[in-house]
């Protein structure tokens, strides 16, 4: 047995697949109201502009000149640029319009969206054996978008600059460090918080959208024939002339789509209609034509094929244009960050990841949050790439596969859940999906030639991170079996302090547990050494919810057990910061004059039937290398008693 002043919390039980408890009035915790109007749905959409739309606007800086990358060996006939630009058209309106923004977008859970929110609304709909596989399948689609959120900062920056090659070659030497300086000034400032430079996000975003706009209708009426490839049948004619090769094609324009999982996974932040309005009003005209308006130029100059969209700007105009660009991929590449922040906190609150140590920028906004570790990883990782792929034509290899992936389970899911919550029919939902599963799939087999030249950096990335989340709830749950095991039930610590067994002294302790109906292992630790026990015992039981946020009137809920001892149950939102003293204010003795008992579990692996040894290496490792309990609790660390115990699983 070790007694120190430090950290650990046994923890409780968090499924996907439980019952969640309602929330209130949800709006006022961070949440955008369900029907804004008038100014207030301005304000939001364009913020939207900025956070949700930033990756997917800044996809025409490189996304028809990958799909004329040499490696296709497309060259820009009048043809094939009018059936890229139709499939362009059609991928927009049938993946983002009809379905993210008609359908996914209904697949809300308490006002969250994302791919580990749809998941958890499956794990709820769905029988207990499907349901395992279901999850597993959600959280893999999570884990891909690590690798989404490195990659994305890397090719979107590194583009943006490779503009200044346009004007000179001079500048050819230093694109990448001028990229690796701007990223590496990004990742420094995420400690800062968006909270001050969040208002500036939509007005430049929709500067950016406003300059897609004229620079498109420049060169569209110089060749309005170019809008001709509205016309569906353009894609068909593609395929049949060019075959193997126009369908490998499909890998680069699936780049004109890759904003879809953020667009859904940012829904709690605005809501859906404010979403909605920004994406018909401003980022879908502007897209498409600009997008048109790259197509024109190809007609007109095959040549510019090598850089088309900053080949539409005229000379004097290129330098601001690089510059806007660099900050919109700045803004783009904000967007993910931080999306990668609130996932992690999102998924260690429910018990898939370990405890990290989440700073709140911000006394208002919730949401907006720094995660030191994260941010430096994904910091190295994008340098990495940014090094190691040395443009965004060879990054664009790598860039597809993971969301392309995560797509599909999207679809697979939101089967499930209109099958089950939604009460569609077998032909219905059915018929729906297999037109979206259809489309991703075309696309994921456009996108899988991919992995030898760099698709393989996402899967990797996938799959560690898949790895790991399951390592550590597998982990905790066989921890949790053994801890019990050694645990008594709370009735014979009730009988033995009825009997007048126990000495007794006078204040309160505060016993952190995670199964209120067992004696907790610190409080039968200190038992079995130091043989006495407080006045007043309050059985601290906490429960991060799967509901984004609790309100404070229903945080906190006592149970009186007799002698002394009452279970405190504490609930605290996904999204919440789960400030225990806080919480426990409502208590009839003053919380930051106790004394917090924690447990602490040194986890030996060993050859017991129960994980892989080397999974079993990694959950040790994890566990020492979690955040303080005393720090995610936010206990004060000079209240706290640690009393711990070896354990092999």
């Amino acid at each position: 047995m070790a007694l120190k002043t430090e950290d650990r919390v046994e923890e409780t039980t968090v499924t996907l697949s439980q019952q969640n408890e309602p929330v209130e009035d949800t709006s006022h915790h961070g949440h955008a109201e369900s029907e804004p109007k008038g100014r207030y749905l301005a304000g939001l959409s364009l913020a939207a502009l900025g956070v949700v739309y930033g990756d997917i606007g800044t996809s025409p800086l490189y996304a028809l000149r990958e799909s004329f990358h040499a490696s296709y060996g497309l060259s820009p006939t009048p043809a094939n640029v009018m059936g890229i630009l139709s499939l362009i058209t059609w991928s927009l309106i049938l993946v983002i319009c009809v379905k993210y923004l008609v359908f996914v977008l209904r697949a809300d859970r308490a006002g969250e969206g994302g791919v580990l929110a749809l998941t958890a609304l499956v794990g709820e709909s769905a029988k207990k054996g499907k349901a395992s596989m279901l999850i597993m399948m959600g959280l893999f689609g999570t884990a891909l978008l690590y690798g989404d959120g490195m990659i994305t900062p890397a090719i979107s920056v590194l583009s943006a600059v490779e503009g200044l090659e346009v004007i000179t070659k001079a500048f050819h030497p230093y694109i990448l460090p001028i990229t690796a300086a701007i990223l590496v000034l990004l990742f420094s400032a995420q400690s800062w918080g968006t909270a001050k430079v969040g208002k500036l996000f939509g007005p430049v975003t929709l500067l950016w959208f406003a300059s897609l706009t004229l620079l498109g209708l420049n060169q569209i009426v110089e060749r309005p024939d170019i809008l001709w490839a509205l016309n569906p049948f353009y894609a068909g004619s593609f395929f049949m002339d060019n075959g193997t090769t126009g369908f490998l094609a499909l890998g680069s324009v699936f780049l004109v789509v890759t904003g879809g999982e953020a667009l859904y996974a940012d829904m709690g932040h605005f809501g859906r209609r404010p979403i909605r309005l920004a994406w018909f009003l401003v980022v879908l005209p502007a897209l498409l034509v600009n997008y048109y308006g790259q197509g024109a130029l190809l007609l007109a100059h095959p040549k510019a094929v090598s850089n088309p969209f900053y080949e539409m700007i005229p000379a004097w105009a290129l330098y601001p244009m690089v510059a806007l660009a660099t900050a919109a991929t700045v803004i783009a590449s904000q967007a993910l960050i931080s999306g990668v922040f609130s996932l992690t906190m999102q998924a260690s609150q429910l018990n898939y990841l370990p405890r990290v140590f989440v700073k709140h920028t911000s006394e208002t906004e919730s949401g907006q949050i720094y995660v030191p570790s994260v941010n430096w990883s994904l910091m190295l990782c994008c340098l990495g790439l940014v090094f190691g792929f040395r443009s965004s034509s060879s990054l664009a290899a790598a860039y597809g596969v993971a969301v392309t992936a995560t797509m599909i389970i999207t679809t697979l899911l939101l089967y499930v859940l209109a099958r089950r919550s939604w009460g569609w029919s077998f032909l219905k939902a059915g018929t729906l999906c297999c037109l979206f599963a259809t489309v991703d799939l075309a696309f994921l087999a456009g996108n899988v030639v991919k992995i030898p030249d760099g698709g393989w950096f996402p899967l990797l990335i996938g799959l560690f991170v898949f790895t790991v989340m399951t390592t550590w709830k597998r982990g905790r749950s066989l921890l949790r079996a053994l801890m019990m095991e050694r645990t008594q039930p709370l009735l014979s610590l009730l009988t033995r302090l009825q009997s007048g067994e126990i000495s007794r002294t006078p204040g309160g302790g505060i016993y952190m547990c995670g199964n209120p109906n067992l004696v907790p292992p610190a409080l039968q630790q200190s038992l079995k050494h130091i043989k006495v026990l407080h006045d007043k015992v309050y059985l601290v039981s906490v429960k991060i919810t799967e509901s984004p946020y609790v309100d404070v009137e229903r945080r906190i809920t006592m149970e009186p057990r007799g002698f002394g001892v009452t279970t405190v149950y504490v609930r605290f939102g996904y999204m919440d910061e789960p400030n225990v003293p806080k919480a426990l204010e409502a208590l009839p003795v003053d919380p930051h004059e106790q004394t917090f008992f924690l447990g602490r579990e040194i986890v030996i692996p060993s050859s017991h039937p129960g994980m892989a040894y080397l999974r079993e290496c990694l959950f040790a490792f994890l566990n020492r290398n979690e955040r303080s309990a005393t720090d995610f609790f936010h206990i004060p660390g000079s209240r706290v008693v640690e009393i711990g115990s070896q354990v092999s699983i």
